[in-house]
Formats: structure tokens, sequence, C-alpha cells
């Protein structure tokens, strides 16, 4: 209702011209960096999980004593108690965050009790009128004492202008902070202001342009800032911080979250990035300085490498001991390394690769998209981007014999179909096979046991033809 509530009385909020005047703060600095906005030398340090730190270096002139000093432009979502203030000779005596801020409805509830002018215009004749009224209420519309009688404001089309003589001192025209300092001398120093704050996120996002032919794939990498903070950060030094950070705010949900139908398999790296690290975090710090403007997305490049080795190929994986009436689609999987050796050698943040191919006639199409965790250097990633077309897989229990002692051995039949003019290897994946004491009897193609849940078998598929690929396991149900 409060943001409704002075258009449905069909007023013009207006404050008296001197006293607003009288209220303004003083511009800053022609050669401000901010210009129009009270902040100083600006660095932000954003993180992955919607959470900035912010600095604000300013120069403030204090008087000695007791000083009331107000910061006006910090965060809107600013998390108050993380405020840490530094201003040589003064010391912090109390603080608020003063976030009830300026509109037509917040100057009109502030106003109750208060006297203000309307200001009336006859749509006939152009003549205005002005009269002194009494805020009694605004409760879903404005009630006003008028020269003794009680009027209620109307959406009736009359033009009606409400005038105030002043700004109540509860509200604040951009987010503030106002700090009480025992200032110990008069004079200039800068004071270097620092916070953390909500609505400041980042995320990568990649364009990977695969090659087949050449087995390469370029890949270029996208800084993605989202500022949903309610507060422009302008010419401010940016750092990317790329890692989980903990904090306070993360919580359970309570919500299931389904896994992801294809998840990117993910073999972990052992090289050492050349990036800067803080902790056990990799920094990407922007080459400029950036304005991050309220309700903006802004993309910066990070990642730019040429013909990194990659190759394309398929995986199917099959539930535990599951069998299938109808062939079943593998996945495409792009998979490639971010070593040194490879031609890419970098760490790379968690986000989105999306997956490009030229057709026929060299323009670049799209053909799926994964997304990757943060991944340490010299890792091997397999990307799934989607499902083949012409690569399929029919997993069939083709009996199941009870051996006494709650044992039961169960005999399974793959097939594997390639419509393709040329050769495939599918990395067909039993998985499952982890939780009812599963052994291995014999199987057709020797897989690889990877771990206690997982038997992995490379499978060649010629050319237009099919593969069978047989096991039997022996299972406690």
């Amino acid at each position: 209702m409060r943001t409704t509530i002075w258009r449905a009385c069909g007023l013009a909020l207006l404050l008296d011209p001197a006293a607003a005047a009288a209220q303004q703060a003083a511009p800053p600095p022609a050669d401000s960096p901010a210009a129009g906005s009270a902040q100083g030398d600006v660095s932000v340090t954003i993180y992955t999980n919607n959470v900035a730190l912010v600095q604000d270096i300013r120069p403030l002139a204090l008087a000695s004593g007791r000083v009331q000093q107000s910061f006006p432009d910090v965060s809107a979502a600013i998390r108050p108690e993380t405020v840490s203030l530094t201003v040589p000779d003064a010391t912090i005596v109390e603080q608020n965050f003063d976030y009830d801020l300026l509109s037509p409805s917040s100057l009109m509830e502030k106003a109750v009790g208060e006297t203000i002018t309307l200001l009336r215009t006859n749509p006939a004749t152009g003549v205005e009128t002005r009269e002194r009224a009494r805020v009694l209420a605004v409760n879903g519309g404005v009630v006003l004492d008028v020269n003794g009688h009680v009027e209620v404001l109307r959406d009736d089309g009359l033009p009606v202008r409400a005038i105030f003589d002043r700004v109540p001192d509860a509200l604040r025209a951009r987010p503030t902070l106002s700090v009480t300092l025992a200032s110990t001398r008069a004079g200039s120093r800068p004071a270097t202001l620092s916070y953390l704050s909500r609505g400041l996120g980042w995320s990568a996002d990649y364009v990977a342009l695969f090659d087949d032919r050449s087995g390469t794939v370029d890949v270029q990498g996208w800084v993605t800032l989202k500022n949903t903070s309610g507060t422009t950060f302008a010419h401010a030094k940016t750092l990317l911080v790329a890692g989980e950070v903990g904090s306070s705010d993360d919580e359970d949900s309570g919500n299931y979250v389904p896994r992801r139908r294809r998840p990117t398999r993910t073999q972990p790296g052992t090289e050492t990035s050349g990036r800067e690290q803080l902790g056990d975090f990799y920094l990407y710090p922007l080459a400029a300085r950036t304005t991050i403007a309220d309700k903006q997305t802004k993309q910066v490049s990070f990642l730019d490498a040429k013909g990194v080795a990659a190759r394309s190929g398929y995986r199917f994986d099959n539930g535990w001991l599951g069998t299938s009436n109808e062939p079943r689609s593998a996945q495409s999987v792009l998979r490639f390394s971010n070593s040194g050796a490879a031609g890419l050698g970098d760490a790379l943040p968690a986000g989105v690769v999306r997956v490009y191919v030229r057709d026929a006639r060299g323009q670049p199409q799209f053909v799926g998209e994964n997304r990757i965790d943060h991944t340490p250097q010299g890792s091997t990633i397999a990307l799934p981007t989607g499902d083949a077309f012409d690569v399929k897989v029919q997993p069939v229990t083709v009996s199941r014999t009870r051996l006494g002692n709650d044992r039961w051995r169960t005999a399974m039949r793959y097939t594997l179909t390639n419509a393709r003019a040329r050769p495939v290897t599918v990395e067909l994946v039993q998985n499952g096979l982890d939780w009812a004491d599963v052994r291995v009897v014999e199987d057709s193609a020797h897989g690889e046991r990877r771990d206690a849940g997982t038997l992995a078998w490379q499978v060649a598929v010629p050319a237009n033809g099919n593969a069978t690929v047989t096991a039997t396991f022996d299972t406690r149900y």
C-alpha cells in the first residue's frame, strides 16, 4: 500500500524550495570520480555468493570533540554489523544506518501530525489557491484537517499538490550511514569506511568454439557482474574472488534440489595456477576501474585461449542394473583439459560453458551447454552438451537367478548402435554397484572398476554398425 497512497490521492508532493535548498549537501568536487555521489576512492571485492566487501576512502573535515558525520551513498544492502571506520585521531561513539528512504509515500506518512500546504488549481480558470492542512492519518488514503473540518483526498482528477516545509529528519534521499565521532583535533583527514554488502555478485560464463577436425577448442571467458544493492559504485577498483566463501547468511532452505541430469565430470588437476591467490581462493582483478551501476549486469572478458586440445565423445550411464524397453540416446560429451600443456593453462571459476560448432557454411551454431564447478588448473573436464541423435544404447536384464543366502546373479546385455558414417567410442558406465555388495563375475569387454559403485567400458562402435557388451553380477539383493 505504501507505494500507492500518494497516487490514489491524486497528489503531486513538493518540498518548499527554500527549505529543500537548505538541506542539500555540498556537491562533490568537480574532479571527483563519482560526480554526483558522496563516495570517495572506492574498491569493491566481489565474491560468488552474492556478497561483496566495499572499501571507501573519503576526506572528512572534522571539528574537535563529539561530532556527527554522515556517509551517504553507502550500499542500500549494507550489513551494518560489519561496518569498520578508521579515522585518524577520532573514535566511533555510535553508528546508525538510515535506510528509510525519501519517497512520496514515506514523506506523507512522516508528515502525520504536521501541517502542510495544499495547492489547488481550478481546471477551468487555472487559478491556484493555497490552504494549510494538518495531516491526520495515512491509512489507505490521506486524511486531513482543513480549517477545522476533516477532508479525505480523493482521486477525482482535480489537480492538487502537497507542499512540505522540510524533509523529516528520519528520511534520507540516499542510503546513509550516520556516525557519532569523538575527535581529538579539528582539521581534514581521510576516513576509511569498509563494510560487507549483499546484492553484489558475479559468475563466470564461457564460450567454447569446438573444431572436431583439428581436435581443438577456442575458449573465451566472461565475468558477469550483477548489482542489485540499491547503490551505484562509480569508478571503482574491482577485484573478483573465485571460491565459496563461508557466510552466516548461508542457510539450508530445506528444499530438495534434484541432481543434474547430465553432470559434468572432472578429474581434479594438480598444477599450480599463476594467478594471484588469497588464502584458498583465486583473484581476478579487472584491469581498469569500472562503474558498477545499480540494477545493471556487466560483462568483462578475463580469458581468451586459442587452440586448446579437445575431443568429442559419448557417454551412457545406466542405473543400478536397470533395463530399458527402448534404446536411449548416449550423451554428447566434449573433453578437454585446462592444463598448461593443453594450451589453456588457467584455473577456471565455476560457471556455464556454452559450446558452438561451425556448420557446413562456416557459421558457429550452438550445440549445448553445461556447468562446471571451480576447477583447479590441470584438470580433465568431461562436459555433456546434450543427447546424441545417432548413438543409442539399450541396457537389458537378460536373467536374474537366486543363488541362496539372499544372493542373486544378474546377467546384463548392453547393445550400442551407431548411425553415423564414422566409428565412435562410447564410455559405457554401469552405476549403483556400491549398495548391494556387488561382485563382477565376468564381462565381455573387461571394464574398469573405477570405484565401489562404478564399472566403465570404453566401447568402440563401428560406423553404421553396432556393438554388444555383456556382464554378469552377483549381488546381495
